[in-house]
């Protein structure tokens, strides 16, 4: 792991740590008794965005190595960035992780077999057909190191010293969003010569895809009739791939392709603008509501 990749993962683990604060184990005995809500949160992720993208790819005439890095994208799972864009929305947050969870160990197995009968039946990437195996110590590690463990950690401060979790939950909660944006906009400034008008179809391709996830989950949720709160958290897990599983993958099995690397790339940055211009949204509602 090189020292971006470890600080960025600490970041996101104070995150989930800060977001934990604020849950009570309660919330997550009410998730365990609708199992349904955790299903419908699945079904966009492995089943309705990565058949969209290849009917889409089916369609357009796109470079194979934009293809094959959008089925890519599809196939991977939700990351934990997603609980805290689902808590700022007002979402429900437990319902969120839960779904990340089950997502991450699925993945072991749905993201080379979504990924490897996308690109062999597609014409355009066919030539492209590698013998995709994902390591199970990096799922291992996403889902130990930067969702179980600091959920665990931040229940049981909640739990048993509440005094010191009010004391701090604000504090490391805009801390950690701080250096999250801060992550973000130093890796803009290192890789600013990618920033120029040749990237906006790519662009474009990306903020598309990313509205057809978020669209997708949408959809689903209206379909299962679940409850505001859930409905959110479903939409966030729909629209927030895990860009950083696919640029891993890219790096060990396309040589760091370019072209792949930029629409993974592009998908990190824009699926959190657009996951908490959603949050926003939902909390301006939430304001007239109450109003």
């Amino acid at each position: 792991m090189t020292t971006q990749q470890l600080i960025l993962s600490l970041v996101l683990a104070t995150m989930v740590f800060s977001v934990a604060l604020e849950l009570k184990v309660s919330d997550f005995t009410r998730v365990a008794q609708t199992p349904r809500a955790v299903i419908c949160g699945l079904i966009p992720q492995f089943v309705l965005l990565p058949v969209a993208t290849w009917l889409v790819t089916l369609v357009l005439d796109l470079p194979p190595n934009i293809e094959a890095a959008m089925l890519l994208v599809a196939a991977c799972p939700g990351g934990s960035l997603s609980n805290v864009v689902t808590h700022q929305g007002r979402g429900n947050t437990a319902l969120s992780v839960s779904i990340s969870a089950v997502a991450s160990v699925l993945a072991l197995f749905l993201t080379p077999f979504n990924f490897t009968w996308m690109m062999a039946t597609n014409p355009v990437t066919a030539g492209w057909m590698r013998q995709l195996a994902i390591d199970p110590s990096d799922i291992l590690f996403s889902l130990l190191a930067l969702l179980a463990l600091p959920m665990t950690l931040g229940l049981a401060l909640g739990h048993y010293r509440p005094a010191l979790t009010e004391k701090i939950r604000k504090p490391l909660g805009n801390f950690s969003l701080l250096a999250l944006l801060a992550f973000i906009a130093i890796g803009l400034v290192r890789q600013r010569e990618l920033l120029n008008l040749q990237i906006l179809p790519q662009l474009v391709i990306v903020v598309l895809h990313n509205a057809l996830g978020l669209v997708l989950g949408w959809l689903c949720a209206l379909a299962f009739q679940v409850a505001e709160r859930d409905m959110r958290a479903i939409v966030i897990e729909g629209g927030m791939q895990n860009s950083g599983l696919a640029l891993g993958i890219i790096a060990v099995q396309f040589n760091a392709d370019l072209g792949m690397v930029i629409i993974a790339s592009l998908w990190g940055i824009w699926h959190i603008v657009s996951g908490m211009s959603l949050a926003v949204l939902w909390r301006r509602k939430d304001a007239r509501l109450a109003v």
